[in-house]
């Protein structure tokens, strides 16, 4: 099995190519004894970068190995693997926004059920529990805000069952194998797009911007 660098918040690294195969799509799939390649998943796109000087264009998980989907086939042996920081630093500042606007809404009566992450289309979707809040979208904005500016510390931690959870400041645990901020503030602003009930559910529409074009 592939050792997740990606989890102790790595982004580059010595890894050694086990298996690079030519697939369908004219791409090569590889195969890391270790990666800091975060793979798609848990609502959170995959990391891009280089496996030495060949683009790596997407990472997913395959029957529970992770696979590095790469331009140009890699001999097999000692590589040097980067991830593109940028786009890891915007992955992750829209997850740990998804996972702020769940902790607040939670405060509000309304339990988180399903999320994506996703640079175009980022939303949190929830049910009401008892008693759950009537919550308008500008009042909403300003609440995930105040947490923004506030920079609560992000932790990162191991359960008693083994799973990994991720907090921030004193809010609770969310189980969550994804990249995050180590500072809320680094978010900058959180834009709510949309609220919108239907069926029983509500879809909380999201993006991030700079504090310049908040």
């Amino acid at each position: 099995m592939t050792e997740a660098l990606y989890l102790s918040g790595a982004t580059q690294g010595r890894v050694e190519v086990l298996s690079c195969e030519p697939d369908a799509n004219g791409t090569y799939q590889v195969r890391l004894s270790a990666t800091p390649f975060h793979p798609q998943g848990g609502g959170q796109p995959s990391d891009v970068g280089f496996i030495d000087d060949v683009a790596v264009t997407h990472v997913a998980l395959q029957d529970g190995e992770i696979v590095h989907i790469c331009t140009e086939a890699i001999a097999l042996g000692q590589a040097q693997a980067i991830v593109d920081v940028e786009k890891r630093q915007l992955y992750s500042r829209l997850h740990s926004a998804g996972h702020l606007i769940g902790h607040v809404l939670q405060q509000a009566g309304w339990q988180p059920i399903k999320a994506q992450h996703w640079v175009e289309d980022a939303k949190v979707q929830f049910v009401p529990q008892e008693q759950a809040q009537t919550i308008e979208l500008p009042e909403l904005e300003n609440w995930c805000n105040q947490y923004v500016t506030a920079g609560l510390i992000t932790t990162v931690k191991q359960n008693a069952d083994g799973y990994r959870e991720v907090s921030f400041g004193e809010f609770s645990a969310f189980p969550c194998g994804g990249t995050h901020v180590e500072n809320l503030a680094e978010i900058e602003h959180i834009q709510i797009q949309k609220l919108q009930l239907k069926k029983g559910k509500l879809t909380v529409n999201y993006t991030i911007v700079s504090k310049s074009a908040a």
